[in-house]
């Protein structure tokens, strides 16, 4: 049997203003999440976006098509409801960051990873107000505690529906570094994720792409991607 969807029944999507956000409006009938709470959403950019999703939809409502729908629920029924461990979670990754950890050979990649790792840790220390650094090896050796909880108390400081898009940006680069520099603007956001993904790129270089691999990432990247325009889109001078 096919896989049941539920049909569309509005006309149009619509963006109204509402105490303390904005809600979509379908029709009369204001979108809820699949929890039942209401979508109300912090900026208008973000409204209009799930709006023109809603809009988008034709006989049948297809929720992978409508990312901005899907991260603003899990805003609300997700990160609202565990947003300190989410942020614990996401402040974790600064004691194992992917860029601290370097190989040891060859010495063209241990250039290479220098060449391109180190001037956002250069980065981070000067906007961020936290060094950490390099290790060769993959043994764990932890970051300075100062370092950690001044990255700690800025991820706390992120919003629900920050924190949302955060929580993407961190675990697809596996850089809680990288995460603040794509949320910041640091770098264009696909120079960010090469950057995350310099010995991927380094392994193909040297042996060849592989075809699934090389799928799987373009996948994440887009997903990476979105990740940087929510945030944006939850901004209040964007």
């Amino acid at each position: 049997m096919s896989e049941w969807r539920a049909k569309r029944f509005w006309k149009a999507a619509s963006v109204v203003e509402a105490s303390g956000g904005y809600e979509v409006a379908l029709d009369t009938r204001v979108v809820k999440t699949p929890a039942k709470a209401a979508l109300l959403l912090p900026t208008r950019a973000l409204a209009e976006a799930i709006a023109a999703e809603w809009d988008a939809q034709e006989d049948q409502i297809d929720p992978l098509s409508m990312p901005f729908t899907r991260t603003a629920n899990a805003a609300i029924d997700k990160v609202g409801l565990q947003r300190d461990e989410v942020a614990r979670m996401l402040a974790d990754y600064g004691d194992s960051d992917l860029l601290c950890y370097r190989a040891d050979q060859p010495e063209a990649l241990v250039t290479r990873q220098a060449a391109e790792w180190d001037p956002m840790l250069d980065w981070a220390d000067a906007e961020l107000g936290a060094r950490l650094e390099a290790r060769s090896g993959v043994m764990h050796v932890p970051q300075q505690r100062e370092a950690l909880a001044r990255l700690s108390a800025q991820v706390h400081a992120l919003s629900d529906f920050e924190l949302a898009a955060f929580h993407d940006l961190v675990s697809l680069s596996g850089s809680l570094i990288l995460g603040f520099a794509a949320a910041r603007g640091a770098r264009p956001i696909d120079e960010i994720w090469d950057i995350s993904r310099l010995d991927e790129i380094w392994q193909a270089e040297q042996w060849g792409a592989d075809d699934e691999a090389e799928a799987t990432a373009a996948i994440k990247q887009s997903a990476f991607r979105h990740a940087k325009t929510f945030f944006d889109r939850v901004q209040p001078e964007f």
